[in-house]
C-alpha cells in the first residue's frame, strides 16, 4: 500500500517510529513532516496529508499530533477524507468498517507505540462494509447543509 504519514513536532518519535514500521512490513511509505521536533503548526502538516490521500498519491493516511484532535480537524477540512481519531484496535477497525476512513489519527501524548501499531494493523487489515454505511459516507463526502 502507498501510506503517507504526516505529524507535528508534539509526535515527531511516534511519527519516526511509526513510519519505520510501515516500512517494515512492506508499504511505500510518503513521509510529509514534520522533520524535527522544532514547533510547527499541526494544520500546515494536516492540510498537505489531506491533499496526498484526496488526489490519490497516497492510499491511506497517517496523522498524528500531541491528542490527535487538532491534525484530525484539520485533515477532515477536505471533503474527500475521512480522518478518524482513535485510541483502540476495535475504533480503528470501526472507522474503516463501518466510515470507510482512509486516514487514521493518534495523539504521542495519549498512546503508547505498541497500541499505536496495534491501531495502525486493525486500520490496514480492515475493509469498508458497504451496503447500508453507503449513503452514510456519500453524506460525508458530499453534505447537503
Amino acid at each position: 500500500m502507498r501510506i503517507a504519514i504526516a505529524s507535528d513536532h508534539a509526535a515527531f518519535n511516534l511519527k519516526a517510529e511509526l513510519r519505520e514500521y510501515l516500512i517494515g512490513l512492506g508499504h511505500e511509505v510518503a513521509d510529509l513532516g514534520t522533520d524535527s521536533p522544532e514547533r510547527v503548526d499541526y494544520p500546515d502538516f494536516g492540510y498537505k496529508l489531506a491533499s496526498v490521500v484526496a488526489d490519490g498519491t497516497a492510499e491511506f493516511g497517517v496523522a498524528l499530533c500531541g491528542s490527535g484532535t487538532g491534525i484530525s480537524m484539520a485533515v477532515n477540512r477536505n471533503p474527500a477524507c475521512r480522518c478518524a481519531r482513535v485510541t483502540d484496535p476495535y475504533s480503528a477497525a470501526l472507522s474503516r468498517e463501518h466510515n470507510d476512513a482512509n486516514v487514521i489519527a493518534m495523539g504521542e501524548r495519549l498512546i503508547g507505540i505498541d497500541m499505536a501499531k496495534a491501531c495502525l494493523d486493525a486500520f490496514l487489515s480492515t475493509q469498508f462494509a458497504g451496503g447500508r454505511h453507503v449513503a452514510r459516507v456519500e453524506k460525508l463526502t458530499h453534505p447537503k447543509i
